[in-house]
């Protein structure tokens, strides 16, 4: 019997997954991931691979970091949120994509314990919705900033609809991204 659910969005490659929680009067506990992922996990030439790096971030209420991609050596990342809530949010790049320019946003928590599977040529962000949430993700490469891309998190074009949260708060370098229409790259 499977661990999870992978639930489509819509979008090739884009996933929702639903683990299976056990849980009881102690406490729960569930797989995060094991290898029921291997036939979604797939480089950009559809070859099977692997995560090689994990990350984590903690922020607060109203922080929002994306839209992100890499160039060179894009990565496909498997996230979660640890503690607390975000509203997160992937962006199809893939240039011969019926759904090129499309999002895809998805309420994840410690409480619904959600993943999102974010395959490569993708742009992804995240914005805090609860105080503090504790974000981790899994990654298909490792980080190159020689490729670092980014996406204006507020282009219309993309029809995002972010969850109010007073206050966005952003890095110098997100506050800059190009729009969908200027961006000078896609996968």
């Amino acid at each position: 019997m499977g661990k999870f659910k992978f639930l489509e969005t819509g979008i090739e490659g884009l996933y929702v997954i639903e683990p299976t929680v056990f849980g009881d009067d102690r406490g729960y506990f569930m797989e995060t991931y094991n290898e029921e992922f291997a036939p979604y996990i797939k480089h950009l030439d559809g070859t099977p691979c692997e995560f090689v790096q994990d990350n984590q971030s903690r922020s607060k209420r109203g922080v929002l970091r994306g839209l992100h991609f890499q160039t060179k050596n894009p990565q496909g990342k498997l996230v979660r949120v640890l503690e607390g809530e975000v509203y997160d949010v992937a962006v199809d790049l893939r240039r011969a994509s019926p759904t090129f320019g499309k999002s895809y946003g998805v309420l994840l928590s410690d409480e619904n314990k959600r993943q999102f599977y974010v395959p490569e040529g993708f742009a992804h962000g995240f914005i805090v919705t609860s105080e503090y949430a504790t974000f981790a993700y899994k990654c298909t490469r490792l980080y190159d900033p020689s490729g670092e891309g980014g996406l204006l998190w507020s282009d219309p074009a993309l029809g995002i609809e972010w969850p109010e949260v007073g206050e966005v708060l952003l890095s110098e370098k997100d506050k800059k991204h190009p729009t969908l229409e200027n961006l000078n790259f896609a996968f």
